[in-house]
């Protein structure tokens, strides 16, 4: 027998969330096509610093953030929430990275697997027009996978490489 979930639950259920986050209110605008899932940590709740690690930092304060997610069926949905810094005694003030998307992001992590996913075999401006995003903003998440796994990548072994100069007798530089 299945377990039976309210609203919220399910929706934090189908996230991942843990404690302290929770889905503390879902809006479905039909007119605008899309889902909104509003996420918040419980009052006084504590963090580790993201730079040292030190555990239980209060919150210093907190800012309102959204974040694209995966479609809900033909609606876009939105995951808002405020994003906290806290205050830690040997760091000062930082914020604190949310489980559900990498820092600087305006879209989840599962949102930006599936584009990465469709871009291997498609055109970016067709993911774009399938996913409802600018393609610029699809351009960027890409640029940021490159760019880390360029730098993850060793080039030691290599020790002498080719260029192929015909195409500069043709005027490309």
């Amino acid at each position: 027998m299945g377990i039976s979930y309210s609203t919220p639950q399910l929706f934090a259920a189908a996230l991942g969330l843990q404690s302290p986050w929770e889905v503390v209110e879902t809006r479905l605008d039909r007119t605008a096509n899309h889902l909104r899932l509003t996420l918040d940590f419980a009052r006084g709740a504590r963090f580790a610093c993201p730079a040292c690690s030190t555990e239980n930092c209060p919150v210093h304060d907190t800012e309102a953030r959204r974040w694209r997610h995966l479609n809900f069926f033909q609606y876009a949905c939105y995951i808002e929430a405020r994003q906290p810094r806290v205050r830690c005694p040997n760091c000062g003030v930082k914020t604190v990275p949310v489980p559900w998307a990498r820092p600087g992001s305006g879209f989840t992590l599962l949102f930006e697997a599936f584009t990465l996913t469709l871009m291997q075999d498609m055109p970016i401006r067709a993911v774009s027009d399938l996913v409802g995003e600018w393609d610029t903003r699809l351009w960027r998440v890409l640029d940021h996978y490159v760019t880390e796994a360029r730098d993850q990548r060793s080039l030691a072994p290599v020790t002498a490489f080719g260029v192929d100069e015909t195409a500069a007798r043709r005027g490309h530089h």
